[in-house]
């Protein structure tokens, strides 16, 4: 059988402190995986793209993921798609879960993650943090990184005024300004999720000691950051050769040895991060499947185990005889 989790189910299912703690993880073992990842992006001869990520793996699960999204920006919601959870024993199609909640919760928690490990630990009770783009991936990254550290304040720009207004009144009393530029010179910590294809910052637009995560640039052609912001930042990403790639430093037009580092390496003790106070920081991911499979393993174990989501069989309710399609 199997199951089907919606927006609602995987909302009631899902547990952010949870989610945090199998990406943290994930970005730790996440490497030592033999099969690599695949993110695959193309145009459509529609206002959108269409992408597919392949296969999402983790040590120690017995089970793989394939997302297939489409990305319309000016649909609402703009993502939507399916994740389908497969068995690893037999492909048995295990769980069809809503893409579009799942990559909000994957991306924004993660994002959080990062910027939790990068951001100045001297900020942690003070940082006034800044939201670029306040859609659902900007709400879970906000919802995480209060489950890491505390928020000092939170400052908010959108190209909607309401809805910068509205992200603000929802998290805490926060206000709303009237450009990019004005969030990162007000914030400490600066998140960008936008769907941008120019940079909305430059290296004058920031100060010593800053951490910025870029979430928009996870396609060919979209851009958040400069170039020369990049160059003078200690550069963090998720992957260097999808970076490279289609992410933040292809944008930039980086090769993948301009990141210093990738968040794995340093949450394994690889790479130090941070050293100084001072020191201008940047986490740009793209987004890797494996997270997928994190997230949609908790929620389909818990789905289990509560009973949450519809059934269906598509195999019919018995074998039949064999038919050609089958061999």
């Amino acid at each position: 059988m199997t199951r089907i989790l919606t927006h609602h189910d995987l909302t009631a299912l899902l547990d952010p402190n949870a989610c945090i703690e199998a990406l943290r993880d994930g970005f730790v073992r996440g490497d030592t995986l033999s099969v690599a990842g695949q993110r695959i992006r193309t145009d459509l001869p529609f206002p959108g793209t269409a992408t597919a990520l392949i296969p999402g793996l983790l040590p120690g699960i017995d089970a793989y993921t394939v997302k297939v999204n489409a990305k319309f920006p000016g649909a609402r919601p703009a993502l939507r798609g399916v994740i389908c959870l497969h068995s690893g024993q037999d492909g048995e199609l295990l769980a069809l879960l809503d893409s579009a909640t799942v990559t909000a919760w994957r991306t924004g928690l993660a994002a959080a993650l990062g910027t939790h490990v990068l951001a100045g630990v001297d900020l942690q009770e003070r940082a006034i943090l800044g939201v670029i783009g306040a859609g659902a991936q900007a709400e879970l990254m906000v919802l995480g990184l209060r489950r890491l550290r505390p928020i000092g304040g939170l400052v908010v720009h959108d190209i909607d005024p309401a809805r910068a207004a509205s992200f603000a009144a929802r998290h805490g009393g926060g206000h709303s300004v009237g450009s990019a530029a004005e969030v990162a010179a007000r914030a400490d910590i600066v998140v960008l999720a936008t769907w941008s294809r120019t940079p909305l910052l430059h290296l004058s637009d920031t100060r010593p000691g800053q951490h910025l995560t870029s979430l928009g640039a996870d396609e060919p052609g979209k851009q958040e950051l400069a170039g020369d912001l990049l160059e003078a930042a200690l550069l963090a990403v998720d992957d260097r050769p999808l970076a490279a790639a289609m992410g933040m430093l292809a944008a930039a037009g980086l090769p993948a040895e301009a990141a210093h580092a990738t968040l794995g390496e340093i949450l394994r003790g690889d790479h130090p991060g941070r050293t100084e106070p001072d020191q201008l920081t940047v986490y740009g991911p793209v987004g890797l499947p494996w997270q997928d499979l994190a997230l949609a393993w908790l929620a389909y174990r818990e789905a289990e185990r509560r009973g949450l989501g519809a059934t269906v069989d598509f195999l019919g309710s018995a074998p039949g005889p064999v038919s050609p399609l089958d061999e």
